[in-house]
């Protein structure tokens, strides 16, 4: 673990230290390091279901779509945002809902950050291990993001939630969140065979609250070919999987390849 990350405990709030195999604090509440090499920092009370977030078989989908490099674009300019909009040569950053990996693995190696993947899924973290040995890998929620105020630099946040108080909780005074959104016309080629009718949607990233400044809200789209077997993991790692019709899903299966439309918005947010 980075000495850098400054963990809290998750059921009293007080600082977490730590050795290679486990944390506890002074009120000698325990941790143990997986074999894996991350640490579970989320309570039973936290917990909205046995298994929480994404299942395995969507986080392996999810997986062996982004090592496609289809979303690479999105993960580029994300980078260009953090370097940009951070001052520190190795900011602290701290991706939310990082699934496997993926984009906090990319924070690490080409914006030179420390960084702390943080899920509720314990599958995606375990996963998230074999993306680097260097990042900080913890299970737990981001309602409950378990580490000190204002001691991170950049928050990342893709495709999840905005928690505003939380985040402006942990970063520091002029640090800033970088967020993608969906744009309006995102995957719209795959939701008009998903669906009998596809409604328009006018999608812009909600309005910050009192704790942060919009620096900067940049919509970008692209085009990209799928495959077959590439459509089916995109899917399944989306929400639209568990909406698809019995008769949709064979028109998919009959679909060699598909030119798909990716809109996403970045954003920036700066902590005041």
């Amino acid at each position: 673990m980075n000495d850098r990350v400054m963990l809290i405990c998750p059921l009293c709030g007080q600082p977490l230290k730590g050795t290679e195999k486990s944390f506890v604090c002074k009120n000698h509440h325990s941790f143990d390091v997986a074999r894996q090499g991350y640490l579970h920092l989320l309570p039973v009370q936290n917990k909205h279901s046995l298994s929480p977030g994404d299942a395995k078989e969507m986080l392996a989908a999810r997986r062996r779509f982004l090592d496609t490099g289809k979303y690479r674009p999105i993960c580029q300019s994300v980078c260009e945002a953090v370097r940009h909009y951070t001052s520190v040569p190795n900011p602290l950053l701290v991706d939310i809902g990082c699934g496997e990996g993926y984009y906090t693995a990319a924070f690490e190696r080409e914006c030179g950050a420390d960084c702390v993947g943080i899920d509720i899924a314990k599958d995606g973290v375990r996963m998230s291990c074999a993306r680097s040995k260097q990042a900080a890998w913890i299970v737990a929620t981001a309602s409950h993001i378990p580490v000190a105020d204002h001691s991170v630099d950049v928050v990342t946040a893709m495709f999840s939630l905005l928690l505003q108080e939380e985040y402006a909780r942990i970063l520091k005074k002029g640090g800033c969140v970088v967020e993608v959104t969906v744009g309006s016309q995102h995957l719209i080629e795959l939701k008009e065979i998903i669906y009998d009718e596809v409604f328009e949607q006018h999608k812009h990233p909600e309005k910050c609250g009192k704790h942060f400044i919009e620096t900067e809200c940049v919509r970008h789209t692209y085009t990209t070919v799928l495959n077959n077997a590439q459509l089916k993991d995109l899917l399944l790692m989306t929400p639209h999987f568990w909406r698809i019709h019995q008769e949709r899903r064979a028109m998919l299966e009959q679909t060699d390849r598909l030119e798909l439309t990716v809109d996403y918005w970045v954003r920036v947010l700066r902590a005041v």
